[in-house]
């Protein structure tokens, strides 16, 4: 089964290769079933491996070059210079570079893939903005990692891919209100719930299809010039 990824029609309308890998393609099996690209899962290492060269050849850059993190929910920001071998990941959960025929991946389950781009300075970025990265400044500091590159803020458009939503994702008082005292807006970010007992066990998170195991992989790439 080919690769079917979700595409973002403002990063498209810029001429911005870009992809929100799903599941569909790749050949892991069980729980892993299709396209998991998660370098830290239990995964046979061999279908990890050939699922990220089905990523990679959509994105039209070698294997080597299409890059992750050891992500870890903070608003930490890595410049990409050059390549890394991926047992050699920046602990972090964003990338910004200008660097040609390199291609940004993050992977996420249920946090918020983001990715960025400037294409007329030819600055991408890409984030994984789980609520403690969102709450501490990732996705600010991605900005300020692309205008340190040459970006222009009033050029940069963003895309956020497929996450879970607010109908889908039951969470306590003390959870809110960590986010009403950064400020008191993010009161609109919450609506009231329909249970007593918050928050599904892991068993129903796997029924729902979603795993603790990143399974949205979200790139970008500054192509090579013609």
């Amino acid at each position: 089964m080919p690769v079917t990824p979700v595409l973002s029609p403002l990063l498209g309308q810029r001429g911005v290769k870009h992809a929100f890998f799903t599941r569909e393609g790749g050949i892991s099996q069980g729980v892993y079933a299709g396209l998991n690209g998660g370098i830290g899962s239990s995964d046979d290492p061999a279908a990890i491996a050939h699922n990220r060269a089905l990523m990679a050849a959509h994105m039209g850059c070698t294997p080597e070059n299409f890059l992750s993190l050891y992500q870890v929910h903070s608003p930490d920001v890595v410049t990409v210079e050059k390549p890394w071998a991926s047992s050699a990941r920046p602990h972090a959960d964003a990338m910004v570079t200008r660097e040609r025929g390199v291609a940004l991946a993050i992977g996420t389950a249920d946090c918020g893939p983001v990715l960025f781009a400037d294409s007329e300075a030819g600055v991408i970025g890409a984030a994984h903005a789980g609520w403690k990265g969102a709450v501490s400044g990732v996705l600010d500091a991605t900005l300020d990692a692309m205008q340190a590159l040459g970006a222009d803020r009033s050029r940069i458009a963003v895309a956020l891919g497929p996450m879970l939503s607010v109908a889908n994702y039951e969470v306590g008082p003390e959870f809110k209100e960590r986010f009403l005292a950064e400020d008191t807006a993010h009161a609109r970010f919450f609506v009231a719930g329909t249970r007593v007992d918050h928050g599904p066990p892991l068993e129903s998170i796997h029924h729902f299809g979603v795993l603790s195991e990143p399974r949205v992989h979200a790139a970008i790439h500054v192509e090579d010039s013609p």
